[in-house]
């Protein structure tokens, strides 16, 4: 009997400590607006679904990586306040946070396209900003005074990812081949970060 006490302990010891416990690192990407509020429209497109799509796509890429998990602020067509989302994000310390949105301009058909970044004035969040400039191939980073941005402590940027009455702009953002493209830049910013 005291041999199998021995062996047992001997076991769990050998495997508790082998057992290295692993920091994971959170990454939160918030797709932007959702449920009752669409964000910007144009036809059948809204940003709440194209944001949606991204983020779900920048998880899925994610996946079976262990240095970071990819938490999603939602994951489904909801809406959770500003509030709510900042307090969840705050809770989990992130190292970063990319809140997806999509861009529109007054005019029916814009010559505006292409990627905008914005931050609030924070070292950390200008780094990340100049990060993502640089993989969409943008210049435009501006400072605004957005609740996420303002209310986040960890490093974070909101990105317009296009202009959805840019007709090339939408047909990229909206297609499965450009969500894919888009969210897989975003990755090999987190990656590099």
């Amino acid at each position: 009997m005291r041999g199998i006490k021995l062996l047992t302990l001997s076991v769990f010891s050998t495997a508790f400590l082998s057992f290295t416990p692993i920091n994971k690192k959170y990454i939160v990407i918030d797709a932007g607006h959702g449920g009752n509020d669409n964000g910007v429209v144009y036809g059948q497109f809204s940003e709440k679904d194209i944001s949606l799509g991204i983020a779900k796509e920048i998880q899925k890429i994610s996946q079976g990586q262990d240095k970071y998990e990819i938490v999603l602020t939602r994951d489904a067509d909801n809406y959770p306040s500003l509030a709510e989302r900042t307090h969840q994000i705050n809770a989990l310390n992130p190292e970063m946070v990319i809140s997806i949105h999509v861009n529109k301009s007054p005019q029916e058909e814009t010559p505006n396209h292409g990627a905008e970044v914005y931050i609030q004035n924070s070292e950390a969040s200008k780094k990340l900003a100049e990060k993502i400039s640089k993989k969409f191939d943008t210049q435009r980073i501006l400072e605004r005074n957005l609740h996420i941005l303002r209310e986040t402590k960890a490093p974070a940027v909101l990105v317009e990812v296009g202009f959805l009455n840019n007709s090339n702009d939408r047909k990229y953002i909206t297609s499965e081949e450009g969500q894919k493209e888009i969210a897989q830049k975003f990755v090999d910013v987190i990656n590099e970060y």
